[in-house]
């Protein structure tokens, strides 16, 4: 009887001991999801999203740094995630093969300066913690995210393998948003051949609706035009039909995916 109860109180004590280990790990989500995370930068602190693949043990992971637009400006961490990229990336959570990295433009704001570093070191931040391939690492934006994709890019030039602007431009759209311009070619007396010599050997593509009345296509016209003369492969997708919202249109197409993932860094 003595045996019988040892033994019993060991089985016990043994499923204790493994109950008590499986509690103390947290639940992981079997497929792509996203994070929080807090970037602290320069004084200041930071909040952005990281979009995890359900590929993230395939290391290193092709990675797209997303630049959201004006609506998505704050401090919350997540206002960033829905609209854009975000939306798409919830209904295609077990098929998107890249790390998404999604930091945040406080209030009244823009993608300029200071913060297209901040999301720089957001980039960096994410990429060393998840494994990210820098020879295979992107940048797109929507809108205000499109001029902070040029001014990300023109910050670190040999940083990304391909672009994908969407409704952006170079200098500022309208006259109530004379803070909405790509600074590090403002001074220049034709900023659109200097921005395509500056990046002529990066892939490009943007894209743009014709009718939009927020960002006039112009921008993204004479920009294709000087990276043709300058001999960069800036590729430019007009959409007839399209408004500002040009961005639910590409982030749904293949074409542009497919493209994307096929740049890579020598």
């Amino acid at each position: 009887m003595r045996l019988r109860s040892c033994l019993f109180l060991a089985a016990l004590l043994s499923l204790s001991i493994l109950m008590g280990a499986c509690q103390s790990r947290p639940d992981r989500p079997a497929g792509g999801h996203f994070l929080e995370r807090t970037l602290e930068f320069e004084g200041r602190s930071f909040r952005y999203a990281v979009f995890v693949p359900a590929t993230a043990a395939a290391r290193p992971l092709p990675v797209v740094l997303f630049l959201h637009g004006s609506g998505e400006r704050g401090r919350d961490g997540h206002a960033q995630t829905t609209a854009g990229l975000g939306p798409w990336l919830r209904r295609n959570t077990d098929s998107f093969p890249a790390l998404v990295v999604m930091p945040q433009v406080p209030e009244n704001e823009e993608w300029m300066g200071f913060n297209a570093r901040m999301a720089l070191a957001a980039l960096d931040a994410a990429s060393a913690e998840f494994g990210g391939d820098p020879a295979r690492t992107y940048a797109t934006g929507m809108s205000m995210g499109g001029y902070g994709t040029w001014e990300a890019a023109l910050l670190a030039p040999r940083r990304f393998a391909a672009l994908v602007p969407v409704c952006g431009g170079v200098r500022a759209p309208r006259a109530v948003r004379p803070t909405l311009f790509v600074t590090a070619v403002a001074g220049e007396a034709d900023p659109y051949t200097a921005l395509a010599t500056r990046l002529k050997h990066v892939p490009v593509w943007m894209f743009h609706g014709a009718l939009d009345d927020l960002v006039l296509p112009d921008d993204d016209r004479r920009l294709h035009r000087a990276a043709a003369v300058v001999g960069a492969d800036f590729r430019y997708t007009e959409y007839p039909d399209g408004n500002h919202n040009a961005w639910d249109a590409t982030y749904a197409d293949p074409a542009m995916w497919d493209w994307l993932f096929a740049q890579r860094l020598p």
